[in-house]
């Protein structure tokens, strides 16, 4: 699946939500894309579009200057509409990509695999 954004969101620790790291955008036609994780949480919380949150583990993360790929476990694809992956083009600020990257980082620590295309 497909997503075109303009920017990528990040908060690596958000002290107001608990220490949440938070990654977010909006597709051009509206589409929400969130993936959050708290510290002491062993599961990574994604919603897309109108689905409802979803509880995810193992999954992969490549980080390109242009590129988001997310690649979730077949048992996890309704998530994306039947797909295991959700390619998110962006033109965020190279300046941002940073704190994108340590937001990933947080989220994915210990629980799935991030791949630094950068």
């Amino acid at each position: 699946m497909k997503l075109d954004v303009l920017q990528l969101l990040a908060n690596p620790c958000d002290d107001e939500e608990d220490n949440m790291a938070m990654l977010c955008c909006y597709g051009l036609m509206g589409e929400l894309f969130l993936m959050t994780r708290f510290p002491d949480e062993d599961e990574i919380e994604i919603t897309f579009g109108e689905n409802d949150p979803q509880l995810v583990r193992d999954i992969k993360v490549t980080l390109s200057a242009d590129q988001l790929l997310i690649e979730v476990a077949a048992v996890d694809a309704g998530l994306f509409n039947g797909r295991d992956t959700l390619d998110i083009g962006h033109s965020t600020d190279a300046a941002d990509l940073p704190e994108v990257l340590e937001t990933l980082t947080n989220i994915l620590q210990g629980t799935g695999t991030l791949v630094k295309g950068l």
